[in-house]
């Protein structure tokens, strides 16, 4: 039995925590959950985002599923989610997308994005100015090097065949002058994988346009996070996706959406970007046969369509979505 910790987090999180346990129980993943709060649940509980029992427990047993957190926009505290990556140097967000028959608008996408995780504008730091305020970007050949070489290694153990940089160093010639600088030296250790480069806004463009030709995708933090977005959107939204926060001790899998409290409580939430991270999860833990066969039963559930959730266009409860993938373990 394998030890992991469970943050079920605001909102549905708690509601598609335990359909996501449910199915791992129901295939066999022979999983140990060590339960803790985060967010703000734990927040309310106990005036604290991230408790340090909670940060112990992640140290402890290294590996972490984390249902969605709520973040105020504009206001209150950072994001937890970021704390999180500073507080483990989890530099790596990996967030792959490929297309669902019968549910995705676009029937080609097979993307995976690498997005560095602790650096660019999401280091927080603002200060006034005159009628006004500005940010700081930071972008450092370390963090770059890494997450470069992390994506060119994750090309070469996956079978895909090119890597595009994502910048705007036509603008941003020091900061996004320097990833993409390092991206085409890095690139001539791997002569086997193809490379590219797109401006970000471009970038956005060719991939409603043309997402077939797109492989896997390396960005700074925020190019990232708007890019993954995206393409999320091309395979049937943030519902389907899952994501993984990695470090060199420590990984945690979550669902990359919102905690959605406008619909908490009701019983119509859909757990399969959670499921999906989860699956993640089990390839990461040497788990690759038991995270097969539920990629296996989520697809036959899809394509069944006789039980998806209002997200999906169906009317199906989160309960009879999980029983569903249950019965097609």
């Amino acid at each position: 039995m394998t030890d992991i910790v469970l943050l079920p987090g605001d909102g549905i999180g708690p509601e598609i925590v335990e359909a996501v346990c449910s199915i791992l129980d129901a295939a066999g993943a022979d999983l140990k959950y060590h339960t803790f709060d985060i967010g703000q649940t734990s927040y309310d509980k106990c005036g604290e985002l991230i408790p340090a029992e909670t940060l112990e427990a992640i140290k402890k047993y290294k590996v972490a599923l984390k249902g969605p957190v709520t973040t105020p926009v504009g206001k209150g505290f950072r994001s937890v989610n970021v704390n999180l990556r500073l507080a483990f140097d989890l530099y790596t967000n990996l967030r792959p997308a490929y297309s669902f028959a019968n549910i995705s608008k676009y029937q080609n996408v097979d993307i995976v994005t690498v997005r560095e995780n602790t650096e660019d504008l999401y280091i927080g730091e603002e200060h006034e100015i005159e009628n006004g305020f500005e940010a700081i970007k930071r972008i450092t050949v370390p963090a770059t090097d890494r997450i470069i070489r992390y994506a060119f290694e994750y090309a070469k153990e996956n079978n895909r065949k090119k890597v595009t940089c994502i910048h705007k160093a036509n603008i941003l010639k020091q900061t996004d002058g320097l990833f993409l600088a390092r991206f085409r030296e890095i690139a001539k250790e791997y002569p086997t994988i193809a490379f590219d480069d797109k401006i970000i806004d471009n970038m956005c463009m060719q991939l409603v346009m043309y997402p077939e030709k797109y492989d896997v995708l390396v960005a700074p933090n925020l190019y990232g996070d708007i890019i993954s977005d995206l393409i999320a959107g091309l395979v049937g939204g943030l519902g389907l996706v899952p994501g993984a926060n990695l470090g060199k001790d420590v990984a945690i899998f979550e669902a990359v959406h919102g905690s959605a409290p406008d619909i908490a409580g009701q019983g119509i939430a859909n757990p399969i970007a959670l499921l999906q991270a989860a699956v993640m999860m089990l390839d990461h833990m040497g788990k690759k046969e038991i995270g097969k066969k539920i990629t296996d039963a989520i697809l036959k559930t899809l394509n069944d369509g006789k039980a998806l959730t209002k997200d999906l266009g169906g009317s199906a409860t989160t309960k009879e979505l999980t029983n569903a993938i249950i019965a097609n373990l």
